[in-house]
């Protein structure tokens, strides 16, 4: 098992960078390497694999988010964003985009691994909402499913007792035999009645 956490880092100035990985090798981390700009940041993670991103740059524009927006996506990591610029709607942005930890006040060494702990238990902690969600998400879509399907079973039920005029019970029992003989599902056959019976007068 690993034991030191990698990270990759994004810095275009170079003196910054040498800084700050200098300054994660002291803490313990292992850097796997530093890109200039976020442009190719999806598939140099998807090769890498870091456990943390750490991006340091004087605002992050556009292009920035749409690049961490795209990573967040395909490979999502814990990202740490050092950034000058640290109004409410540019911090907003970089969190949508999946940020977990927006720094504003400069880099200092001491920090630096609480500020790792922190981002990782962020990203956990969202990565599991989002697992959840997706859950809850998927099983609103199956219920939506079975109740459509169940609305249009009882519908073909209905206008094979309206014209064959039986009972409730042999209507169901006719679909049910219907689908077994033809070897297709309750609601493929109950769609096929609706079809045909609806066109009758």
């Amino acid at each position: 098992m690993k034991n030191r956490l990698t990270v990759l880092v994004i810095d275009e100035d170079k003196e910054r960078a040498a800084l700050l990985e200098q300054a994660l090798r002291d803490q313990g981390y292992e850097v796997l390497g530093r890109l200039h700009s976020t442009d190719l940041m999806a598939d140099k993670v998807d090769v890498l694999k870091p456990d943390i991103i750490i991006i340091d740059l004087d605002s992050p524009d556009r292009d920035v988010l749409e690049n961490m927006a795209l990573m967040n996506q395909s490979c999502p990591r814990p990202v740490i964003m050092f950034a000058e610029q640290g109004d409410q709607a540019t911090i907003e942005k970089a969190i949508r985009s999946g940020v977990s930890a927006y720094v504003v006040d400069g880099l200092e060494q001491h920090r630096i691994k609480a500020i790792l702990d922190v981002a990782i238990a962020r990203f956990r902690e969202f990565q599991a909402i989002r697992s959840e969600l997706n859950h809850v998400h998927g099983e609103l879509n199956q219920a939506r499913t079975e109740l459509a399907d169940r609305n249009l079973t009882e519908k073909a039920k209905i206008l094979i007792m309206k014209h064959n005029n039986c009972t409730e019970d042999k209507a169901h029992q006719a679909m049910r035999k219907m689908a077994m003989d033809q070897q297709k599902p309750l609601i493929e056959i109950a769609k096929s009645i609706i079809s045909v019976l609806e066109l009758l007068p």
